[in-house]
């Protein structure tokens, strides 16, 4: 059986709102994912749904990815390693868990005839531009290996794309939250707190301050893209508007947890960087995809609210 979209890590944390939002359109959805951070927990409720195939399987094996993308109209490509801080530890990660696994998606959409990939870059690729409002055309110099694996997956992807005719959109999310969240600043701090409410480590100073979209925004700006029509590569942050800095992130967590923020010891670790090639702050602008029709509906304030509500529920 051959499906329309093919979900490269489908089901992690925005491969399996993805898919939900394929699947209530009646679309047909292969989920591809080898298991090590996603879960089929996050597809739970469409098991039996008849539209959707699961297969179980390693990107970079390149001759099974063929056969699982075959007759599908758009790969979405998620996969890579969700940690950007364990390539401290690990430094080639990366490269095995990101680069790797695009070049193999690329040439098993050039073998398997598909037409589209949409892939999810990030704001990496621009390294640290400071209070730099980033458009698209912005000089890219990553200070991560993460971001490094990003831009390399990128130019592959628009070499493909112009060499062998397959439509390729990157997008450059701002950090993503929502549901079903497995990492992330909230993530760590609901962790913490729930282990020891009388105390919390912060990274950096607090005052680390980004754009953070809610991962609804996210599936409806990949989405928008599924049916049109395109001329060969391009490019687009998706981001909203205002930011948040790791302080109120925190305060926000208190505040559901219904904890209070006098009492709780906040150890900070010093400096205006939570690890070596953190981006302490990120200024995405959207206005190209914009001019798209896709705005985001939801603020960084009101994005990470929903987020850590619907994450306390879930570490419940």
């Amino acid at each position: 059986m051959s499906s329309e979209y093919s979900i490269i890590g489908g089901a992690g944390f925005i491969g399996s709102h993805i898919t939900e939002a394929l699947l209530l359109d009646k679309k047909s959805v292969t989920v591809i994912d080898n298991f090590c951070s996603g879960t089929i927990g996050h597809l739970k409720n469409y098991l039996s749904n008849s539209s959707l195939r699961i297969m179980e399987l390693n990107v970079e094996n390149t001759n099974k990815l063929c056969g699982a993308v075959k007759g599908s109209r758009v790969i979405i490509h998620l996969a890579s390693n969700p940690d950007i801080a364990k390539a401290i530890n690990e430094p080639r990660i990366d490269f095995t868990q990101g680069t790797i696994l695009t070049e193999s998606v690329a040439e098993a959409a050039r073998i398997s005839n598909v037409q589209k990939i949409l892939y999810a870059s990030g704001s990496g690729v621009y390294g640290d531009a400071g209070q730099t409002l980033l458009n698209e055309n912005f000089p890219l110099n990553p200070i991560s290996t993460y971001g490094a694996s990003k831009l390399a997956s990128e130019a592959l992807l628009s070499s493909y794309s112009y060499m062998f005719g397959i439509e390729t959109v990157a997008f450059r999310f701002a950090n993503v939250v929502g549901p079903k969240q497995t990492h992330g600043v909230a993530y760590d701090f609901i962790k913490r707190l729930l282990n020891d409410q009388t105390r919390l480590t912060v990274m950096g100073d607090g005052f680390q301050e980004k754009a953070y979209i809610h991962v609804s925004d996210i599936v409806s700006a990949v989405l928008s893209f599924s049916g049109k029509r395109l001329t060969y590569y391009d490019v687009y942050n998706v981001s909203n508007r205002d930011y948040l800095s790791v302080n109120s992130i925190a305060e926000i967590v208190f505040s559901v947890l219904g904890l209070k923020k006098h009492l709780v010891d906040i150890q900070y670790t010093g400096g205006a960087k939570g690890w070596k090639a953190d981006v302490p702050v990120v200024r995405l602008d959207p206005t190209k995809i914009e001019q798209t029709g896709w705005v985001a509906k939801l603020t960084s304030a009101e994005a990470m609210w929903s987020a850590v509500r619907a994450m306390y529920e879930e570490f419940k």
